[in-house]
């Protein structure tokens, strides 16, 4: 990492933002060493796009699914099917092709686009979290933390290490959660000042008592206003709203398009000032707090998926001797290259343009369209719910299936945490969350062709 000497001139502190006076060689609110300021990352981050595409996976079949016909979801007069996942279309939850939006506006969600002024990343002043090591007995007994510097000075009540003064990452700079079969990792990555990403996980039951799963991942979009409070937003909500329509017996796929709806309006209230309504203000929408949003649920033998952007989820069978699949379109100016014949996948995604979205979550957005499907494989995997900071690094199917250890199946927040350091490893150039859900068949080869 290149670095350059040189007393602060900038306005505010690199990595929380607080007002710097002149000559000032550390940050009086977070201890950052302001005497080494790191040259700017080169990477190029995604960009979003809501785009017709076709997908391709592995092939998988099923007897009859127990559930009702799930109820219209879209304009179209027709119950949401049943996919197997060699037979992804691309489609809404209605039945219908995913359209090509003309005139969508395309937002850029780059560690260096403009929110409200300048992103503030940089690379990791301190030292790799993987490399922090556990608490020692003695401090686990005290009920203190260790710091991550030195791995050997406590942590104040302020958040500064005793022995070094080294402050400690937030909170949400690395987060994981392990709930019964489902597990999930978030990190800011090596370049990202702070995590735009958030998570959700759940667990509850259908009517009859059998299991249901959840896992939601959301993206915050960088040239947005709050893009961390959007993700946390939409997050919460939809998992809230899972919890509450699975129980009663939803179908799946329409609860799943029911919490993206909920999801999009936790996050355009988050554009609305107190007292004041959205119309009023001709300029209110105008970089208003955006993310992306991908989902997933295992319930009564189905599971089925939900998204808006350019999150994605992957199939990877337990048995790596079957394909592997990814069960998600991008809604990125990318996917519509490709999807329109002007580029093939390689040339479109080597573009600077590719990771720019065209769908996403948010009062600036255009008309919201929800993707969901559903697929009832007939063999045991693991299903891989990730935003961009980990794909990028893991982009086809069987790139990933490589990425995932072998025994993530049974170890999922290990398998987790291996995908994120796989993220950190290639350059970790941006936020990256991944949740792992290990997809159970109750009936081994029923259904097989």
């Amino acid at each position: 990492m290149s670095q350059s000497h040189q007393q602060a001139s900038l306005p505010g502190c690199p990595s929380c933002e607080e007002p710097l006076e002149p000559g000032d060689l550390f940050c009086g609110a977070c201890g950052y060493d302001l005497s080494a300021v790191p040259a700017p990352p080169g990477d190029r981050p995604t960009v979003a796009i809501t785009v017709p595409a076709q997908g391709a996976g592995a092939a998988a079949a099923g007897g009859p699914v127990e559930w009702p016909p799930a109820s219209v979801t879209d304009s179209a007069d027709v119950p949401a099917p049943t996919h197997r996942p060699a037979d992804l279309p691309g489609v809404d939850s209605g039945g219908k092709p995913l359209p090509t939006a003309e005139g969508t506006a395309v937002r850029y969600d780059e560690p260096d686009a403009p929110e409200g002024g300048a992103s503030g990343d940089f690379e990791l002043a301190a030292p790799d979290p993987r490399a922090a090591e556990h608490a020692t007995a003695g401090a686990v007994a005290a009920g203190a933390k260790v710091c991550v510097a030195c791995r050997s000075g406590r942590v104040d009540t302020d958040g500064y290490c005793e022995n070094c003064g080294h402050a400690q990452p937030r909170e949400r700079d690395h987060m994981e959660q392990e709930l019964g079969p489902v597990a999930a990792v978030s990190d800011r990555g090596l370049r990202h000042h702070r995590n735009e990403d958030a998570f959700a996980v759940s667990t509850t039951a259908m009517p009859d008592g059998s299991p249901a799963v959840v896992a939601i991942v959301c993206d915050g979009v960088s040239s947005a206003s709050r893009p961390d409070e959007a993700s946390a937003a939409a997050a919460g909500a939809a998992n809230e709203a899972l919890l509450e329509s699975l129980p009663r017996g939803t179908h799946p796929q329409q609860a799943m398009h029911e919490a993206i709806l909920a999801a999009s309006e936790a996050v355009n209230a988050l554009a609305q000032e107190p007292g004041q309504a959205l119309e009023h203000d001709q300029h209110r929408h105008q970089n208003a707090p955006a993310c992306t949003l991908v989902g997933a649920i295992m319930a009564g033998g189905l599971l089925v998926v939900g998204w808006v952007g350019d999150s994605r989820v992957y199939w990877v069978p337990e048995d790596r001797s079957h394909a592997s699949a990814r069960l998600t379109e991008d809604d990125s100016w990318a996917a519509q290259m490709v999807a329109a014949g002007l580029m093939n996948e390689a040339e479109a995604y080597a573009d600077e343009r590719a990771h720019a979205i065209t769908g996403w979550l948010g009062a600036d957005a255009y008309e919201l369209e929800p993707h969901t499907a559903s697929f009832k494989p007939d063999r045991p995997g693991l299903v891989v719910v990730c935003t961009d900071g980990l794909w990028n690094y893991a982009e086809g199917a069987d790139e990933m299936a490589a990425a995932v250890p072998a025994d993530a199946y049974e170890r999922p927040l290990h398998g987790a945490q291996v995908l994120v350091g796989h993220a950190l490893d290639g350059g970790g150039h941006d936020n990256v969350t991944v949740a792992l859900l290990p997809f159970a068949v109750t009936a081994p080869g029923a259904g097989s062709a």
